[in-house]
């Protein structure tokens, strides 16, 4: 005859292997391939990372995250690679995140979106007054009336390609030239 406490102990292994199981099945699939989903949306955090603090452009156009960067970051990162191929359209992204095309702020508040700083879409001259004043650590979002851009771990990301010796399109795009800051206000997100 078994012990009580034998019988304790596997019916412990039983409920915590049952509860494990109806974990794995209720966790979304970004989840069990190694990704993380973020909070109210479907964008995953990749696992392909770059040593340190800034983000790599690809030849391809996609951003790959640092290693050192916060989650929310990253999936800043992995949102704007989703729609980097997008064309720009005025108003595009305005209206609901997601659109055929996006234009500057429909474009960054996408990304906002990921971080879980933004709830629905703003336009530029909102965007002058969303957050914090001041540069971020991780992201600043650069605005004014007519024009929104932002800067992620060191990447640009803006439907403009002012500065670029070769166009790589219109529309949303991780872009590693600088661009200035000159007759824009500064905001950021005060945890990034």
């Amino acid at each position: 005859m078994r012990s009580t406490s034998t019988i304790s102990r596997r019916l412990a292994t039983i409920a915590v292997l049952a509860f494990s199981i109806a974990a794995l099945a209720a966790s979304p699939a970004g989840a069990q391939s190694g990704g993380t989903s973020a909070p109210g949306s479907d964008t995953t955090v990749p696992t392909e990372t770059v040593p340190g603090a800034k983000a790599k452009l690809l030849k391809s156009g996609k951003a790959v995250a640092p290693a050192d960067a916060p989650e929310a970051v990253k999936r800043v990162i992995a949102a704007g690679n989703r729609i980097r191929k997008k064309p720009y359209v005025y108003g595009g992204g305005h209206k609901s995140f997601k659109s055929k095309g996006y234009d500057c702020s429909g474009a960054v508040s996408f990304v906002l979106r990921a971080a879980g700083v933004l709830e629905s879409p703003l336009p530029s001259g909102s965007l002058m007054k969303w957050g914090e004043a001041g540069k971020g650590s991780w992201i600043t979002v650069y605005a004014n009336a007519g024009h929104t851009y932002a800067v992620v771990a060191g990447l640009r990301w803006d439907t403009s390609a002012v500065g670029e010796p070769v166009n790589r399109g219109s529309g949303p795009r991780w872009r590693s030239t600088k661009r200035s800051p000159k007759g824009y206000v500064a905001r950021h997100a005060p945890a990034y």
